[in-house]
């Protein structure tokens, strides 16, 4: 029942389509720069599906972007660290790459489930919040157990690992996306529910007037049965 209930009209819906956002905004989206950061909306799309498909969804979109960011790394050898990584860390640099969204996503759909019962403003924006959070643990985590590579590529280019790592791979990089899922993702829930809730009223006021149609179209009928019950009487 519950697997029927998740593959609803409607939940496959939404999930195709934040499938689709998560595929286009990580590839074509996720590395506009501003100053010494970049900007990266993938992590939008998945917060979205935590909150409105559960942690399954959640999950589901957050691997779908491990997948595509794996696909970026060994695709593109032209970008240095992409190229360390997966030169001398590929094992490691495939479980980051699919574990972080994964998991924040997954983090996000149970956060948002437990807080949405007591306050659904304070549920939308801590599982906004969990995400970018969760990933850029994860992800430094997962540099860490590369340590060995990237401090080797970094010393050459006369950088800390640690330096590289908290500087010029997380703080800015960080804040944005923690800034941009805070704002948009909050704005696009709040999009989502005004449009089902026009819907619903849609539905209802069309069922209101198709009622009493239905209702007179029944007493023509009985009177009709009753005449013709009288009629046969005489």
């Amino acid at each position: 029942m519950k697997a029927t209930r998740f593959f609803s009209a409607k939940n496959v819906a939404y999930l195709a389509v934040l499938l689709a956002l998560v595929i286009v905004l990580q590839v074509f989206a996720s590395m506009i720069p501003v100053g010494g950061a970049q900007l990266n909306f993938s992590l939008i799309p998945i917060v979205l599906g935590a909150i409105l498909l559960g942690p399954a969804g959640g999950a589901f979109l957050g691997f779908a972007c491990g997948v595509v960011v794996l696909i970026q790394v060994i695709a593109l050898p032209s970008v240095p660290f992409y190229a360390v990584i997966w030169t001398y860390s590929p094992v490691v640099t495939t479980l980051t790459c699919l574990v972080k969204t994964t998991v924040a996503g997954l983090a996000a759909g149970i956060v948002f489930r437990a807080l949405a019962k007591k306050n659904s403003l304070a549920a939308v924006f801590t599982a906004s919040a969990v995400v970018p959070v969760l990933n850029t643990a994860l992800f430094i985590l997962g540099c860490l157990c590369m340590s060995g590579a990237i401090s080797g590529h970094m010393e050459m280019n006369g950088m800390n690992i640690f330096v590289f790592i908290l500087v010029a791979l997380v703080t800015f990089n960080f804040f944005i996306e923690l800034g941009l899922n805070l704002v948009i993702a909050p704005a696009v829930h709040r999009v989502v529910l005004l449009v089902e809730g026009g819907f619903t009223g849609a539905k209802k006021r069309a069922a209101q007037e198709l009622a009493p149609d239905a209702g007179d179209d029944g007493t023509a009928q009985e009177q009709e049965r009753k005449g013709s019950e009288h009629d046969h009487l005489h």
